[in-house]
């Protein structure tokens, strides 16, 4: 995240809200926000290739960081990029194990695989990616309150 020759750093926005306590397991969740957020910095850099260093200033890239409590019984983490997005034929398949669309040796299809159980069977929540094509994507982390 932080700038190299190449490129400058990528924004981080934290748009915290007051959430009431959510009964978790804190380190599998950190492990959920890491591969969407490793995730989030390779579609930058990829939306960065062919791109001029005053192309890439003009237009930062940018990673949104956000909660609410979305209504009594929910909170919502919200990961929100302004890389170069993905069809909705590709966002359909993220969850699924060994799906990827990185080269042979960069991933392995497991980390949003694992992030979907995590949130999603231990937690109860609710885990989803809205993107479009040359805007970005969002994932979004549901959670129920304690």
């Amino acid at each position: 995240m932080k700038a190299t020759p190449e490129r400058p750093e990528v924004q981080i926005i934290r748009e915290y809200g007051d959430l009431p306590w959510v009964d978790c397991h804190p380190s599998q969740l950190n492990q959920v926000i890491m591969n969407i957020l490793a995730n989030a910095i390779d579609a930058l850099e990829e939306g960065n290739h062919g791109r001029s260093m005053a192309e890439i200033k003009a237009n930062p890239n940018c990673i949104r960081i956000r909660t609410v409590q979305s209504s009594p019984e929910w909170v919502k983490l919200e990961i929100i990029d302004n890389g170069p997005g993905m069809s909705a034929e590709i966002a359909n398949q993220l969850f699924n194990p060994f799906f990827t669309t990185k080269p042979v040796g960069k991933g392995t299809g497991l980390g949003l695989s694992i992030s979907y159980q995590i949130v999603v069977e231990k937690h109860g929540g609710n885990l989803a990616c809205e993107s479009v094509v040359g805007e970005g994507t969002k994932f979004i982390i549901e959670l129920p309150v304690e």
